[in-house]
């Protein structure tokens, strides 16, 4: 079975999250590709899709949702899964007590859900490096306001074990749909 594991990312973070998905993948005998989104012209080779984008002020990057709309026939045929990155820090509440994860779900997975019906999402911690050179210019203007360094936490805050649980599960999904009956 193929898997396209396809991303969108600004500084690295979920490209890394991506390629883990996929070495765990292989791991399980499926035949997994990693790619960023904006590479991907053509999915008709593929049996199954995992997308996944960092979000910036609640939404997902553009070339993420670029891909979605562009292949969206064809994503609704197949099975997919969806991923987000970005809450950085440790706290699993906010200080309203609310489920920081949740919160932080792009505004995308509403119509995610409605147009692909995924099989399964998650959100994963991101990371962040103030020394990164700013891209575009929310970031610029962002690294420029007067307490903007520690308002962030810095940090690599991904879970390895979680995305690989995570990933572990779609493989075990998938073989049993490419199971022989």
């Amino acid at each position: 079975m193929k898997v396209l594991v396809a991303y969108a990312t600004r500084h690295g973070a979920t490209a890394g999250i991506a390629e883990r998905i996929g070495s765990k993948l292989r791991e399980h005998g499926l035949d997994a590709t990693v790619l960023p989104a904006k590479d991907v012209r053509d999915v008709r080779e593929y049996d199954a899709f995992v997308i996944g984008s960092a979000a910036y002020m609640y939404h997902w990057l553009k070339d993420a949702t670029d891909f979605v709309h562009r292949h969206r026939a064809a994503l609704k045929a197949t099975p997919v899964w969806i991923f987000s990155s970005g809450p950085l820090g440790t706290d699993l509440v906010d200080k309203d007590g609310k489920d920081v994860r949740a919160t932080a779900a792009p505004k995308e997975f509403a119509e995610l859900r409605a147009t692909l019906d995924p099989r399964g999402e998650h959100i994963f911690w991101g990371a962040y490096d103030p020394d990164a050179p700013a891209i575009g210019m929310g970031e610029w203007m962002m690294k420029k306001m007067p307490g903007a360094r520690e308002a962030l936490p810095n940090g690599d805050f991904r879970n390895w074990a979680e995305i690989e649980a995570w990933a572990t599960e779609i493989a075990e999904a998938l073989v049993r749909v490419a199971a022989p009956a």
